[in-house]
């Protein structure tokens, strides 16, 4: 059986392993040196209140229960990230994606980052009142 992710650690490095969004969740997948077949779920604020949030984490995880013996990756962390598409999702449609999604990260198929910016570095701001274009 899969073990649960509870580090936070564990978490930051899934997101820089392999990512394959779907339109319910984004499953990030990275090998994890032999430690077994574990997953981690997380649904930010942004979606719905604590209930509509703990609903989709159960339902996460009975499809994660019944799809990672047999399709998931060996000795991998599998993170699933809900989105707001994923509440009103049907239970097997969520389940038809996230088989899906697995053959895909299996297969090495990854979703370009699109959009994704650096996470550190100055970021570039314009100055808009020395080109006299500011707002009055």
């Amino acid at each position: 059986m899969a073990q649960v992710l509870t580090k936070r650690s564990d978490f930051l490095a899934a997101n820089r392993g392999l990512r394959v969004a779907r339109p319910g969740f984004v499953l990030l997948t990275r090998p994890n040196g032999g430690l077994g077949q574990r997953y981690g779920i997380t649904v930010t604020k942004k979606i719905g209140n604590a209930v509509v949030r703990n609903r989709m984490k159960r339902r996460f995880r009975e499809i994660l229960r019944a799809a990672l013996p047999q399709f998931g990756l060996a000795d991998h962390d599998h993170v699933l990230i809900g989105r707001a598409d994923g509440v009103e999702r049907d239970f097997d449609t969520l389940g038809q994606e996230l088989e899906h999604a697995l053959e895909r990260a299996k297969a090495g198929k990854g979703d370009p980052a699109r959009g994704r910016r650096p996470r550190r570095g100055k970021r570039q701001i314009p100055n808009l009142r020395a080109s006299g274009s500011a707002p009055s």
